[in-house]
C-alpha cells in the first residue's frame, strides 16, 4: 500500500531494484538478523564451544587461530554492512527532520540541510540556537 507516492513496507524500499539492490537488502537482513538475542546467544554458544575444546587440543596455536580468524572475519565484513544500514537509517531521519523543518512556518528552513554545512557553519547556528532558546519564554506551566 502506498501513501503519497511513497512506500509504506518495513524499510520504506521501492519496489524497483537499483545496481545495488542486493547489497542494500543484504545489509538490512543482516543487520536484522545480527540485533536478535538468538544471533546473540549462537554467538555466545561458538565461543563457548571453542573455548570447551581448548583441552582437547592442548590449547595449540591452531586451536587460538580458528577463534581469532573466524572472530576477525566476521568483524570486517560487519563493519562495512552495519555502516551501509546505518547510513541509510541517518538519510532516512535526516529526510524526515527536514520534511518536518519545511512544514513548520516557524523555522528557518537553512537548517533542514545543516548536516551539509562545515563544522564551523554548525558550530555557529549551534549558538544561535542557543540564543534563540533563552529569547524565548518558556511554555506556561499547567494551573
Amino acid at each position: 500500500m502506498m501513501r503519497s507516492g511513497l512506500p509504506v513496507n518495513a524499510y520504506g524500499a521501492s519496489p524497483e531494484n537499483g545496481r545495488q539492490g542486493w547489497f542494500r537488502r543484504l545489509a538490512i537482513k543482516t543487520a536484522e538478523i545480527c540485533g536478535k538475542p538468538v544471533t546473540f546467544a549462537a554467538a555466545v554458544l561458538v565461543v563457548a564451544v571453542w573455548g570447551v575444546t581448548g583441552p582437547m587440543f592442548h590449547f595449540s596455536d591452531t586451536w587460538q587461530l580458528v577463534i581469532n580468524t573466524g572472530t576477525t572475519i566476521v568483524t570486517f565484513l560487519m563493519v562495512f554492512l552495519i555502516q551501509a544500514t546505518q547510513n541509510r537509517d541517518t538519510t532516512a531521519i535526516q529526510l524526515k527532520l527536514d520534511e518536518l523543518i519545511i512544514a513548520t512556518k516557524t523555522a528557518r528552513d537553512r537548517i533542514a540541510a545543516a548536516e551539509d554545512l562545515s563544522d564551523e557553519e554548525l558550530e555557529a547556528l549551534k549558538e544561535q540556537i542557543k540564543l534563540r532558546k533563552n529569547r524565548e519564554p518558556d511554555d506556561p506551566e499547567p494551573a
